[in-house]
């Protein structure tokens, strides 16, 4: 973990020098600073000088070119909080260590750290004797190339961006990546009084990848006005939900500008043809480039996205697992849950094949209500002897006809059941404890409706569009449409169920794609039980 919580860097580099330094020294800087890392651009500073003056570089294409750079390498260092700073102001965490690029503050180290506490105090209030640090190695991203003054040169000082008083933008901003902070950040060049922000909410978002893994409205708008207020606190912000495609943004007056990306402009042409109806003037459409992301995988999107980010939670532990002293610590157990049609069958097969001790609570289900055990008996007083075949067996699509759709009756069974359900759970898991297994996995779609999380350690979530999900019943079991849809809608939903997991994983794509996610969640969970044994 670096030893500092957060910190300021101060970049004296011509604007168009940094986008090969960017990575450089980005990458120096994370080894010191956890985050939020602050960037403050200041070209051709004399650090060493004396009391060395703060100043904002000029809003133009160079500095915008600087911005993709810094926010595109920042992507490669997972989780940086970076923020480029566009003007003085108080920070929302202050920065606990000043940083340089050693190449770019010649001199002797004194003089050096004292500007930077000046600068530091005089731009943003921080307290006096901050430590200082000069990094090594952040010179040049290629790996100290020699200098070439041609490619640093600034250019025209003549090239502004245009300036508007009002502008407004739109997105989800969720987990507020490079991409997120490049395109705001350009918004707060343009912007001159007020930013309008309109984050996506609601219906807006029932499309969107993964979507119950996106962050809660008031998260993201809270960080999104802690990141816009950092980086510009001379603006007036107004963030906003936006529960359609438009928003206020075809009925505010005061309105100059919109902000779009190569994917968004034909919104933005359709705001424009909806302020035309509205009686007001349309909007000049700013685009900017997308952000290429590296790293993508082979069912991520090319560009940075939050869907990507969300991709890359499948797996991972999402919340602490449960303390419980009641649960023994061997073996681990893993409630493994998820809607029909999830492909959470699937999963249990995985892990099983991983190593894990499987118990299936659907075959539970059927040995519940086989003649002489405990249930059977108590089902049948409770349904009537219409439930049963000639053998004596309970019919158990007869029982279901009887129950489904009627919460009450739903209820008096699974009153009977659950409980012996849960003695049988528990034998097995001795069972596995018996035969020396450390992962036990209960592989059970009433896991939280029946309370069963209260026997295992970790909840996992198998999830999938409802869409698909549609889809894959009406193959598997020969339904119409209609009927899956009512299947569906009869069970928790899937934010329900994530917001009561550790782990959450995703069968929507190729098989292999789920091999590696289940994979990666079983190498985290040997992790977390490997630490814990270790305390």
């Amino acid at each position: 973990m670096p030893p500092f919580g957060s910190g300021l860097l101060v970049l004296t580099a011509p604007l168009a020098a940094l986008p090969r330094r960017a990575a450089a020294a980005l990458a120096a800087a994370a080894g010191v600073v956890a985050g939020p890392l602050y960037v403050h651009l200041q070209p051709g500073l004399r650090l060493a000088a004396p009391a060395p003056r703060p100043a904002a570089p000029p809003a133009c294409p160079a500095l915008l070119r600087a911005l993709a750079a810094l926010y595109a390498a920042a992507a490669a260092q997972r989780g940086l909080d970076l923020r480029v700073l566009l003007g003085p102001g108080r920070l929302a965490r202050p920065p606990r260590v000043l940083l340089a690029a050693a190449a770019e503050a010649p001199g002797p180290p004194g003089p050096v750290e004292l500007g930077l506490q000046h600068l530091a105090a005089a731009a943003y209030g921080c307290p006096p004797r901050l430590p200082a640090l000069l990094l090594g190695g952040a010179e040049d991203g290629a790996g100290g190339a020699e200098e070439d003054p041609e490619e640093d040169a600034e250019e025209d000082p003549g090239a502004a961006l245009p300036d508007f008083s009002d502008v407004a933008v739109g997105g989800t901003f969720d987990r507020l990546h490079g991409a997120h902070r490049f395109l705001l950040s350009a918004c707060c060049l343009l912007a001159q009084r007020r930013l309008l922000a309109g984050v996506a909410d609601g219906d807006l978002l029932r499309h969107k990848v993964l979507m119950e893994l996106i962050e809660p409205y008031e998260l993201r708008a809270a960080k999104l006005r802690e990141f816009l207020e950092d980086v510009k606190p001379s603006l007036h912000y107004d963030i906003v939900p936006l529960a359609d495609p438009y928003g206020p943004s075809v009925t505010d007056p005061d309105l100059q500008c919109l902000v779009v990306s190569e994917e968004t402009r034909r919104g933005g042409e359709a705001v424009n043809k909806k302020r035309l109806e509205n009686g007001l003037p349309e909007l000049a459409l700013y685009e900017i480039l997308l952000m290429k992301d590296p790293d993508h995988s082979q069912n991520e999107e090319e560009k940075i996205s939050s869907s990507s980010l969300r991709q890359r939670l499948l797996g991972t532990l999402l919340r602490p697992p449960r303390q419980d002293p009641a649960l023994p610590s061997r073996p681990y157990v893993i409630g493994l849950t998820g809607g029909t049609g999830s492909g959470k069958t699937s999963i249990a097969k995985l892990l099983g094949h991983l190593g894990a001790f499987l118990i299936d609570a659907d075959k539970l289900g059927h040995t519940v209500y086989v003649p002489g055990r405990p249930a059977y008996e108590q089902v049948v007083a409770a349904f009537g002897a219409e439930i049963l075949n000639e053998d004596g067996t309970i019919n158990r699509k007869v029982l279901g006809a009887k129950v489904f759709g009627n919460q009450e009756r739903m209820k008096s069974l699974t009153d009977i059941v659950w409980p012996e359900m849960a003695r049988m759970v528990k034998e097995q898991v001795g069972e596995a404890h018996a035969q020396g297994k450390a992962v036990c996995v209960l592989d059970a779609a009433v896991l939280l409706e029946a309370g069963w999380q209260d026997m295992v350690h970790e909840v996992w979530t198998a999830i999938i569009p409802e869409e698909e999900a549609v889809k894959r019943i009406m193959a598997r079991d020969g339904l119409s449409e209609e009927a899956a849809r009512r299947r569906l809608q009869s069970q928790m939903t899937n934010s329900q169920r994530v917001e009561q997991s550790q782990v959450v994983l995703c069968t929507l794509w190729e098989v292999d794609v789920t091999r590696k996610q289940v994979e990666k969640a079983w190498v985290l969970l040997q992790q977390r039980l490997s630490q814990e044994k270790s305390l």
